[in-house]
Parts: structure tokens; C-alpha cells; sequence
């Protein structure tokens, strides 16, 4: 079995599944519905997000993911919750929008697999108009000691198993050193194997320029 069949046939498959137990799908409606206006998803994968929308709530909803051989199922997960998506296939560190185009900006379960998180970040920030919500649910860095250890052990067989997928990100000091600002943020481990089950999930938004030092 090649490398390129494995990616294209095989971890499709692995990832939905993965990414569709019931925790995991108790989270996504958790945060989904609270979307609204011109929405884009970011890493949208097969579509898991589509059937949590509030369509009276969404105006447009573009979703962007690289990974082209994912599309074909998040088409058919859109037909079946009769929501209208955008399909773009390219990554997040390149949004292909203007500045303030989207009312919200949706990334769930993906930030662990984009190659330059906060690039991406950055970008998100940016096609955000001002007021506009980043809604975020992501595994990542856990707190305690002894499973940061296991994270970073298993980062990377993990990665290359799981389509570039990091066990510890720090999903608070990304969205900090991005310029955004959350309030609400809740974090736990969900039932599971601790290393890959620790979760951050809420709203945020840009985080107002700190004023310049005035000396005296």
C-alpha cells in the first residue's frame, strides 16, 4: 500500500470516524449553533460541522479545507442537512478573502493539523469584520505534566499517522499571540485516552491595540 492511496483512501476514512464519536460530537453542538451571518469554516474536512448549523441564522457559509479528497463527503453531508456550503480547497494560512468578509469564522477539531497555526490565526483575524467572532473548538496541550509528556512522545507517529495532527498545542497562547481575546473559554478532558482528548472550545475575538507607553 502506497503512502499517497493510505492519504487519500484510508485517512479520509480514519479522520471521519475519529472526529464523529459521540464526545466529540457533544462538543461540536456546543459551539456550531452559535454561528451566524457570513460564516467560513475553516478545515471543514467531511462536513461533521453541517447538520449543528442554525440555517434561519446563516446568510452564507463558505468552508475551506486543502484536503480535496474530503469534499465529496461534506458535499453530501450538505445536501442531507439542506444547507448551502462553498467549497474552497486550500489551507488556512492563505484565506482567499477581504478583509472583513465573514461575520464569523468557525474551526473546529482542525488547528492541530494546519502547518502554521498561528499564520492561520492571523488570517482568520483578518477576514473577520470588526466585531466578528472566532468560534473555536480544538484539542491540544494538556495541563498536567505527565500527559504533556505522553503528547509529545506520541506528536510525532501520531502526525505522520493522522494527516500532520499535533497532540499539544498551546490553543490559548496561539490565539493570544494572534491578537485574539476570549472570555469564555472552557477546557477539559473528555472520556478517553487523556493524551488526545484535552479540549478548549469558546468564543473570541480581536483584542483591542494595546496603547503606545507615554514617558514622562
Amino acid at each position: 500500500m502506497s503512502w499517497k492511496w493510505y492519504e487519500r483512501h484510508v485517512l479520509p476514512w480514519l479522520v471521519d470516524l475519529a472526529c464523529s464519536v459521540r464526545p466529540v460530537r457533544r462538543q461540536r453542538r456546543k459551539v456550531v449553533p452559535l454561528a451566524k451571518g457570513r460564516v467560513l469554516e475553516i478545515g471543514i474536512g467531511t462536513g461533521l460541522n453541517l447538520e449543528h448549523y442554525d440555517k434561519a441564522r446563516i446568510e452564507r457559509l463558505v468552508g475551506l479545507d486543502p484536503g480535496l479528497e474530503m469534499h465529496p463527503q461534506a458535499r453530501r453531508r450538505s445536501r442531507r442537512a439542506a444547507i448551502e456550503v462553498e467549497l474552497v480547497g486550500l489551507s488556512a494560512e492563505r484565506i482567499p478573502y477581504d478583509d472583513g468578509s465573514f461575520d464569523t469564522v468557525m474551526v473546529t477539531y482542525s488547528l492541530c493539523t494546519i502547518g502554521d497555526p498561528l499564520s492561520a490565526l492571523k488570517e482568520m483575524r483578518r477576514v473577520l469584520r470588526p466585531g466578528g467572532r472566532l468560534i473555536f473548538c480544538e484539542h491540544g496541550r494538556a495541563p498536567d505534566a505527565r500527559v504533556r509528556r505522553w503528547q509529545e512522545r506520541l506528536t510525532p507517529l501520531w502526525s505522520t499517522l493522522a494527516g500532520g495532527c499535533h497532540l499539544d498545542r498551546d490553543i490559548p497562547r496561539l490565539l493570544a499571540q494572534a491578537g485574539f481575546r476570549s472570555d469564555d473559554m472552557q477546557q477539559m478532558y473528555l472520556p478517553g485516552p487523556r493524551p488526545l482528548t484535552y479540549n478548549y472550545w469558546g468564543t473570541a475575538v480581536a483584542a483591542p491595540a494595546a496603547a503606545p507607553d507615554r514617558q514622562s
